[in-house]
């Protein structure tokens, strides 16, 4: 071997050497699913909080590990000491209606009382917390102001100030991060399916939105959680993640979880969102929109034991047929069933005007009455998305 080859392979050598750690840590990089953990499955950041303590988890089917056990036999496993489970709208087992009484009860599987979180008592009574150290939140929201869950965030949050209790939140995806639309709540217009003053689609997980709900003292009195929020590892906002368990029994997939922003108007009008159909809130109709072609006809069924329009024949769309994902509140649908509905005007909406409690404000029903289109009606949100924007960004942890 003469003295050139030698220099070039000892050059080979050394380049091999330097560049073998790149090298491998480049076939080592794990892929983006598994760089993704939501907080559940990150333990070693939780489980040491909660040794020694007495545990409230409030939670329901959708707090599972990425194993498929549940959070409460997990944390059973782990000699946690679980003393109770408070189970939100829909139930621990995620079976009950929309808007129906959720019952307390006994899980039959590790024997713990079930204390409902919904109806009569939404937020945790002194009762109910006594011996309780702390309260585990663990539950998958989808992003969406009038999806309770984050209003049962505030409830727990706002017991645990009251009470001297921590609170503790294992943070998950949220299928609408990384945007925000809609109109802003106002005040005169809280409730239940919306308590504080944000736009529906708000781009927050569920983690900072409790943070936002802290920080703002937006909790009765101005009171503050003691409040802990676990992260997630290797989350994006503008990605998205899939749900492995429907968060509700109308919520049944990732094309319902996408357009509900949209379409849960309906929901306090005379047009059904397909509730006892194959496809909640992937179809609209009513027996009052006759020119559109598609037909379906509600039926009592799997989480909707007496739907909206029960055994009427409805006209309107499938939307699952022009699917796409969504990155902003679509009004169109919403403007065109009021456009064709071939009944009284004023018959659109439902008398209870719950169409404004959804809406946080009576300016929607009212634009959409006086014959505002949808470019029209989103200009009149801008100064409000702005204003919330700006306290938004006071709380996101996560790359926007």
């Amino acid at each position: 071997m003469n003295l050139r080859t030698k220099n070039r392979n000892l050059v080979l050598i050394c380049l091999i050497f330097f560049l073998s750690p790149f090298v491998a840590q480049a076939h080592s990089t794990p892929t983006c699913h598994e760089c993704f953990l939501p907080a559940a499955d990150r333990p070693s950041l939780y489980l040491p909080l909660l040794k020694g303590k007495n545990i409230a988890v409030v939670t329901n089917q959708t707090g599972l590990l990425r194993s498929g056990k549940h959070v409460v036999d997990f944390l059973l496993e782990e000699g946690i000491n679980v003393r109770s489970i408070f189970a939100p709208e829909h139930g621990f087992r995620g079976d009950a209606d929309a808007g129906e009484t959720v019952l307390a009860g006994r899980d039959k599987k590790t024997g713990l009382p079930i204390i409902s979180l919904y109806g009569n008592n939404k937020k945790p009574t002194s009762l109910q917390l006594t011996g309780i150290d702390i309260i585990l939140f663990d539950i998958q929201d989808v992003g969406v102001r009038f999806y309770t869950y984050i209003s049962t965030l505030t409830y727990v949050m706002e017991a645990a100030a009251e009470n001297n209790k921590k609170v503790i939140v294992l943070d998950r995806p949220n299928p609408h991060d990384g945007y925000i639309d809609g109109p802003v709540l106002e005040e005169k217009f809280s409730s239940f399916v919306g308590l504080h003053k944000v736009p529906v689609v708000y781009g927050l997980t569920i983690g900072e939105y409790g943070m936002m709900v802290n920080g703002e003292k937006w909790l009765k009195n101005k009171v503050q959680a003691d409040y802990t929020m676990i992260p997630m590892r290797g989350y994006k906002k503008t990605q998205r993640y899939d749900i492995p368990v429907s968060p509700s029994p109308n919520l049944p997939n990732a094309m319902a979880i996408n357009l509900y922003p949209s379409l849960c108007f309906f929901e306090g009008t005379n047009v059904s969102v397909g509730r006892g159909t194959p496809n909640p809130f992937q179809i609209y109709g009513s027996p009052y929109l006759k020119d559109m072609p598609y037909t379906f006809t509600p039926r009592p069924s799997y989480g909707a034991k007496d739907p909206f329009l029960n055994g009427r024949e409805s006209h309107g769309e499938n939307l699952t047929k022009n699917y796409s994902a969504l990155y902003n509140l679509n009004l169109g649908y919403l403007l065109k069933a009021y456009n064709q509905f071939d009944h009284k005007k004023e018959k659109f909406f439902l008398p209870n005007l719950f169409f404004d409690k959804l809406a946080g404000t009576d300016k929607l029903r009212l634009q959409i009455s006086a014959g505002w289109d949808e470019n029209k009606i989103k200009e009149s949100w801008k100064k409000d998305l702005k204003e919330f924007k700006e306290i938004r960004s006071k709380y996101i942890i996560y790359q926007d």
